[in-house]
């Protein structure tokens, strides 16, 4: 278990990130708050709203933060998966075929619009996000450590989009919505005049230091009775009678290791429950499959997270 010097000491170097973050992103530190979450647990992210809340911005502005290597897919239905994962090219001069890495070979890959690309080019990412690795043509390269994909979309409703598979929304930790900011956030953003524009962030963490505090991370103490008690919660989600498919294992772990990045913010080398609460809805609701009958009734994404809060309420909280 880190000392609690050590724990502090890091708590005060991801507060700094936290307030490079919400300069750029105006009146939304809970937003801001689950992304660094997000981050520190070694997961990848998936912002999902309507255009023009500042995912991209928010997306940006993240993965800056971190003095890390950083590209930028902007997904379209002709994008094909070797302009993610790279392309193997004949060599005339050597005689030779060669790999030409793609942008997937970077700490931060931004997947702008990930769900305007077709389900074959998403795919492509499936095997770097769950196993830090890639094969191509029977050779397996590694991804970058730290490696992170943040993905935006908008609600899938919109025209032109194919909704991402369970597969494909089980590998990100969490899911998070924006939403649009109050009136006086919004009064600060006109007056500052700030643009569209990638937003400009002075790194504020060496790749080196995010390692050191996701490590950290894994230090932090929970209890037997939480381990429970968040278990409790994932088996409500697979007995409910209006959810067709719960929470699989893999999102057990997320919520595990999220809660523990949660306390290591907050300056703590413990887990309260306090922190399944908060966390357990944006990393379990996405992972959840809803039967046709409640999904018909309300627009997925929000029936599945009144449900979830519904679950967490009802399971007993460990004394």
């Amino acid at each position: 278990m880190p000392a609690q010097e050590a724990i502090v000491a890091a708590a005060a170097k991801l507060a700094e990130l936290e307030a490079s973050l919400n300069a750029v992103i105006r009146g939304k530190p809970d937003v801001i708050r689950l992304s660094v979450v997000c981050l520190l647990s070694r997961g990848h992210l998936l912002i999902e709203d309507v255009p023009g809340v500042g995912k991209t911005t928010l997306a940006h502005a993240l993965a800056r933060s971190v003095d890390c290597g950083f590209q930028r897919l902007q997904c379209t239905a002709d994008m094909l998966p070797g302009d993610i994962l790279g392309v193997t090219v004949y060599n005339a001069k050597t005689g030779e075929f060669e790999f030409k890495p793609g942008p997937i070979f970077t700490h931060f890959l931004l997947a702008d619009e990930i769900n305007r690309a077709t389900p074959k080019t998403q795919s492509a990412l499936l095997e770097a996000m769950n196993e830090h690795q890639i094969s191509i043509d029977g050779v397996t390269y590694s991804m970058a450590s730290p490696f992170l994909v943040i993905a935006t979309q908008n609600p899938v409703e919109h025209h032109g989009t194919y909704p991402l598979p369970e597969s494909q929304l089980d590998r990100f930790l969490m899911r998070i919505r924006i939403g649009y900011p109050d009136s006086a956030s919004e009064r600060d953003i006109l007056r500052s005049g700030q643009s569209a524009t990638a937003p400009s962030v002075i790194p504020v963490l060496s790749s080196e230091q995010l390692r050191q505090s996701q490590h950290a991370v894994e230090q932090i103490r929970v209890d037997d009775a939480l381990i429970g008690y968040m278990l409790a919660i994932v088996d409500a989600t697979r007995s409910h009678d209006q959810i067709a498919l719960g929470v699989s294992p893999r999102g057990a772990q997320a919520l595990f290791r999220a809660v523990q990045a949660l306390a290591l913010l907050e300056g703590r080398d413990y887990v309260l429950p306090d922190d399944i609460k908060r966390l357990a809805v944006p990393v379990f609701a996405h992972r959840v499959v809803l039967n046709q009958r409640t999904a018909l009734i309300a627009r997925s994404t929000e029936a599945a997270e009144h449900l979830l809060s519904e679950i967490v309420n009802r399971v007993e909280v460990p004394l």
